[in-house]
Order: C-alpha cells, then sequence, then structure tokens
C-alpha cells in the first residue's frame, strides 16, 4: 500500500480485519446450522422400521410400501435441507458485505479522528519560520501518546524560540557595540589624513583603512537591520510603496549615473501595511544592488504594481540558476569576479530583502535573466 495515507491504511486495516472475522463467523454459523439440521439417511433408517411395522400390522393396500415412503420423505428433506442452507449462505453473504461497508465507514471516520492531532502538529511545523516561533498546538484531551507528542512538540518549539531570540538579541547588541569604536576609528584615519605634511604612502594606507572601515560600518548596519527585521513587526501602518521606490530610485541616481548604468521605472499606486524603514531598505538594497552587479551601459528596470507588489530587472553578467537560492543566504556571493570584485559590499543585500519581505508576511523570489543579470519579485499582502 505504498503511496497511501495512513488514513487509507487504517481504514483498509479495519475493514479487512473485519471482513475476515465476519468470513470466519458465517463458516461457523453454516457448520453449526448444517449440523442441526435433519440427516435424510438416518431418518431414513428410523423410517424404514417404523413404515415396515405400520404397514404388516394394517395389512391394507392403501397404505403406500415402505419404499415409496422413505423416497418421499428423503426428497422432501433434501429439499428443506439445500434451500435452508442456501437462504442461509445468501442472507448472510448480504448482511456480511452491508455490515463490512458500515465498517469501512466507521474506519474511515475513527481513523480521521484518532489522526486529528497528527494533522494539527503537521500544520503547526509547516506554519514555523526561523523568525516566526510563535505557533503552538495547545493540544487538549485525556494524557495519552499524541497528547504527550504534542507537548513535547511544543517544549521543543519553546526551546526553539528561546535560542533564536537569544541569537537576535546577541546580533544586535554586539552590531551596535561595534559601531563606536569604527567610528572613532573613522575619525582617527580622517583627522590623521588631514594632515597636510602626511607621506603619500601613509595617505594611501589610510584610504585603504577608510573603505574597510566604511564596508564594516555597512555590514554592522546590515546586521542591526537583518536582527531588526527578524523579530518581527510590532506596529504597521500604511505605506505607499510607489513613493517610497519613487525616493530611493531618486537617491541612488548618482551611484547609477558614475556606473553607467540607466534606470527605468513603472511605479502604479500600491500600498501596503508595514513598516516604511524596512521597506526603504528593502528597495534600496534591491536597486543598489542591481546597479552594482551591473555592466557599464547597462539597464535597471524597476515596477511597482498588484502582484508581485515589487520586481527588479537588470543587465549584467549571466547568473547560473543553481546559485541563485545561495544569494539569499547571508554572506554569500555569487563565485565569480562579477559579484566579489567589490570587496564594499558585505553580502547581506538580498538577505535583508528576504528578511524584511518575510517580516511583512510576503515572500521574495529570483530568477536568472533570459540574457544576463537577475530578477528579483517581493510579493506582499496588500493592506
Amino acid at each position: 500500500m505504498t503511496g497511501f495515507s495512513v488514513r487509507t491504511k487504517l481504514t483498509a486495516w479495519y475493514g479487512g480485519l473485519f471482513l475476515l472475522a465476519g468470513v470466519v463467523l458465517v463458516v461457523i454459523n453454516y457448520l453449526l446450522v448444517q449440523s442441526t439440521l435433519p440427516d435424510p439417511a438416518r431418518v431414513a433408517d428410523r423410517t424404514i422400521n417404523t413404515a415396515e411395522v405400520a404397514y404388516g400390522v394394517s395389512g391394507q393396500a392403501a397404505i403406500p410400501s415402505p419404499g415409496v415412503a422413505i423416497q418421499l420423505l428423503s426428497g422432501s428433506l433434501d429439499t428443506y435441507r439445500a434451500s435452508t442452507l442456501s437462504t442461509l449462505v445468501v442472507g448472510s453473504a448480504i448482511a456480511l458485505v452491508a455490515t463490512a461497508a458500515l465498517a469501512v465507514l466507521f474506519g474511515w471516520l475513527m481513523a480521521g479522528r484518532a489522526l486529528r492531532p497528527l494533522h494539527d502538529i503537521t500544520s503547526a511545523a509547516r506554519r514555523l519560520e526561523a523568525g516566526k516561533l510563535d505557533r503552538r498546538i495547545n493540544l487538549e484531551g485525556p494524557p495519552d501518546e499524541l497528547k504527550e507528542l504534542a507537548d513535547t512538540f511544543d517544549g521543543m518549539l519553546d526551546r526553539l524560540a528561546e535560542s533564536f531570540d537569544s541569537q537576535k538579541r546577541f546580533v544586535a547588541n554586539a552590531s551596535h557595540e561595534l559601531r563606536t569604536p569604527l567610528a572613532v576609528q573613522r575619525t582617527l584615519i580622517e583627522v590623521a589624513m588631514a594632515d597636510p605634511d602626511v607621506p603619500a604612502e601613509l595617505k594611501k594606507l589610510g584610504t585603504h583603512l577608510l573603505h574597510t572601515n566604511e564596508r564594516s560600518e555597512r555590514m554592522i548596519e546590515g546586521l542591526l537591520v537583518l536582527a531588526r527585521s527578524d523579530r518581527g513587526l510590532h506596529a504597521r501602518t500604511p505605506v505607499r510603496l510607489d513613493e517610497v521606490t519613487a525616493s530611493v530610485v531618486r537617491a541612488t541616481s548618482a551611484q547609477a549615473a558614475a556606473a553607467g548604468v540607466t534606470v527605468e521605472t513603472r511605479l502604479r499606486p500600491r500600498t501596503v501595511a508595514g513598516d516604511p524603514v524596512l521597506l526603504e531598505r528593502l528597495v534600496t538594497n534591491l536597486v543598489v544592488n542591481a546597479i552594482t552587479y551591473n555592466a557599464s551601459g547597462g539597464w535597471v528596470y524597476v515596477e511597482v504594481r498588484g502582484d508581485p507588489a515589487l520586481e527588479v530587472r537588470n543587465s549584467g553578467p549571466a547568473v547560473p540558476p543553481e546559485a541563485v537560492p545561495t544569494l539569499f543566504e547571508p554572506f554569500r556571493r555569487l563565485g565569480g569576479a562579477e559579484r566579489t570584485g567589490d570587496t564594499r559590499n558585505a553580502g547581506l543585500g538580498l538577505s535583508i530583502v528576504r528578511s524584511v519581505t518575510q517580516a511583512h508576511g510576503g515572500r521574495a523570489e529570483a530568477q536568472p535573466g533570459r540574457r544576463g543579470g537577475l530578477t528579483v519579485t517581493v510579493r506582499l499582502p496588500p493592506a
């Protein structure tokens, strides 16, 4: 019975065992009835003696001879015996089939009732996400094996939620604590480079340190945004996604011009419920990535509409389809010089996009462009 559900298997077992028990009961009943019915041979022996005595005493020709009487009686008994057993078999078969059908129906209902807690556990497990571990089964009922399983599952979720919350708090606190020393380092480097007597080699080193410091600050800022979005949204407000996107495109126009990339937009009115700061960061990451991982003379197309809510396409190097899922993981970039040559990026752009999208109850997807580049779609529920 490979490929069938547990409920179907249990129903088949219930029905099969009931049918087997019914067949055994019918056979036993048949044998009992057969043994209790009169045997024509024995009746014939007893009747012969009685008939002979009666015939000899009366001596009348009107009384049939013993042989004729025995034949008539034996035929009647055979007919009665065969008719009784045939009626018994047919009636038992009809009753067995009807009762077996009812047994299958009741077995299906009882199997569904018995497996309902397992369906609740499966449904709760499917709704779980790394950032949303607030689902619980809370199974009510007697303390049986299924309730023990559900309580064990709830306890595991409690431990996982506590572990994830502790990890998020650590990332947020560590990122926050690292911002101050990085800011101090940047200030010291800028002050040292402002001295007109600084040698050229020292200025070159200072420039390199500033770029490294800037990249570290962006990475820490990205970790803070990632930790914040992973915690979920405590409040939602109506946000015009088209207006946020237009503002981001204007803010990144200088970067696009410097990279030789043309940005085209098609922004339809779209309102979503969420955090305006996180949504702005989501759009910014997508547009900046589309500009950064592009080629001189390339293009970026940004569209806001109903479904998906946001779509960003760009030209650029070809992206292998098998490498697309890894782009949403933190600190993961596509191998090759095309996407790793810019050391200023920390590899958190699409990770933040996915985290912010999930915090708003949506999902982010990506697929390679037909002639290179990447297409990222963000689906968000309407306000």
